[in-house]
Formats: structure tokens, sequence, C-alpha cells
């Protein structure tokens, strides 16, 4: 009797040990779940990163696409003076370039606009596009094409934007020329408007509208942010004497 008492003495003693070990293995074994706090937070700059360099990515990407659609207008913008310059004579038929007097008093007669001629469609000859201003806060409306008719804005259908039956111009946009004489064996030297080249043994007399006209046009762009227009192309190109 001794003896069976003594063996579920022991036995039970082991069991709960048994027990005890199991209990402790299944709180240490490989296939416990659930994250530290440490594995949480690394996650969170993981994923962080991820979104900072995406939003970064978008807003670079949107950048260069803006910039490329402003570049492609303004190269057409000034295009179009380029082509209003190509059908216009370099100074006026009628009245055409020259000095009137002598000495102190002579003065240059026909640069630039002349009298009645008020809107961009009376452009008739290259020297009255100097100092024209086509757009926001010049001195024609504008943009405009090579035909001196203003730009209309357009709008995601294709159709022309108006407010209150007024057409609307291409907004944001500007066209400043200016037109100057340059030497004919040296482009890069300018000449006053009304210098005329004297004759000598190595040169001949040029009068004062017989030089090359050099013309060049910014196209600007300013948008709702900016505080003044911000140039986006420029091209210039030299009309030689006929």
């Amino acid at each position: 009797m001794d003896r069976q008492r003594l063996g579920r003495t022991l036995g039970g003693r082991h069991g709960a040990a048994a027990l005890a070990r199991e209990a402790g293995g299944a709180g240490r074994g490989p296939g416990r779940g659930g994250f530290t706090l440490l594995e949480s937070m690394m996650a969170l700059v993981i994923i962080g990163v991820g979104i900072l360099a995406y939003v970064d990515a978008q807003s670079a990407f949107t950048q260069n696409n803006t910039w490329s659609s402003h570049s492609g207008t303004a190269t057409l913008l000034a295009n179009e003076i380029r082509e209003m310059v190509r059908r216009l004579p370099r100074h006026d038929a009628v009245t055409g370039l020259y000095i009137e007097g002598t000495g102190a008093g002579a003065t240059l007669r026909g640069w630039g606009l002349e009298s009645g001629e008020i809107v961009s469609t009376d452009i008739d000859d290259i020297d009255d596009l100097d100092g024209a201003v086509f757009g926001l806060g010049g001195t024609f409306p504008g943009p405009i094409d090579a035909f001196g008719n203003m730009i209309p804005a357009i709008d995601d259908d294709g159709n022309i934007r108006s407010d209150e039956g007024v057409v609307r111009s291409l907004e944001g946009w500007t066209q400043r020329v200016t037109v100057s004489k340059v030497d004919p064996y040296n482009f890069n030297t300018g000449r006053a408007d009304n210098y005329e080249q004297a004759s000598s043994a190595q040169l001949p007399a040029i009068t004062v509208s017989g030089f090359p006209l050099k013309v060049t046009v910014v196209v600007q762009y300013q948008s709702l942010t900016d505080v003044a227009p911000q140039e986006v192309t420029r091209v210039t190109w030299v009309v030689p004497a006929q």
C-alpha cells in the first residue's frame, strides 16, 4: 500500500513538471504571432520613405511636363513673328526710311510705326516691330499670329474661350520684339537707326535704309503664381539688305 501511494505521488510531481515545461515552451517557440514596437516603427519608416519618393517623382514629372508644354508654345509664338517678318518689307513701301534735314537738325523719318498704324494688323514693314510688345501689359493685345491677329485661348473641348462675347487671348503669354540695324560685314556690330556709311577707298557708301536688320523675339510667360513674366525662349535672326 505504501509503495502505491509513493508511485502516485512521484507520478503527479513528474506530470506537473511536464505540464510546466510544455506551457513555458509554448511562449518561446518559433511560431509566436504579432510584431514588436521596433518592427512596427521600421515598417512605418520604410513606407514613409517610399511615399515621399513617389510624391517627389510625380512632382518632377509634372514640372518637366509643364516646361515641355511651355517650351513648345513659346517656340510656336516666336515662329509666328518670324513668319510675319518673312512677308514684310524691311521699311515702309510708301515713306521709306530717310533723314530729313542736315547737321544738328537732321531727323530720321520712317522708323517705327507710321501715323495711323494703331493695331497689330496695321504693321506693314519690319521696322514697325521695333519695341512692339504683344500680350499682357504690351503695346498691342496678344500674342499674335503671323497675320497680326490675336491668338485666342482654347478650352479643353477645342472651343474658343470668351467672356460675354469677347474673345479671350492666350493667357499669360507675351511676345517682345526688337529690331536693330547691323553692320553688313559683321552682324555682331550694331548700328544706330540713323547711321549712314560714307564711301571710302575700302568701302562703298550705304544709305540709311541699306543695312541688314537684326530681329529678336523674346517670348515670356507669367502664371497666376508668378510675380513677373518669365522668359521661356528667345529667337534672333538677320534680314539681309536687299
